[in-house]
């Protein structure tokens, strides 16, 4: 398993990576690592959005580490988690994600 500091590192590499356009479009989301969600402990990560309150994206630790052991494989995962979940911040669909390879 990876440290909680290596696995923030990991969500923030991927932030990091994200077009300077892209990027500027994030200024009222929380970008947040928590161990698990407690309604679906298997969820990789989560969108939520609610009036008059940042948007908030959780990217859940434990069940990325323990599907994907490998520390590449895992790296890669956490990076497809947070843009899935940004994808959808932008509008993007299930539908239209799986169709760009991030389902």
């Amino acid at each position: 398993m990876m440290s909680r500091r290596s696995f923030e590192e990991s969500v923030r590499r991927a932030l990091d990576s994200l077009p300077p356009h892209i990027a500027a479009g994030l200024e009222n989301v929380a970008v947040v690592v928590e161990d698990e969600d407690p309604d679906d402990p298997d969820l990789y990560g989560l969108f939520r959005e609610e009036p008059y309150l940042p948007a908030k994206i959780s990217i859940y630790r434990l069940p990325l580490e323990e599907s994907f052991p490998d520390p590449d494989e895992l790296e890669r995962e956490i990076r497809i988690t947070v843009l899935h979940e940004l994808a959808h911040y932008f509008g993007i669909d299930e539908d239209r994600l799986e169709e760009l390879g991030y389902g």
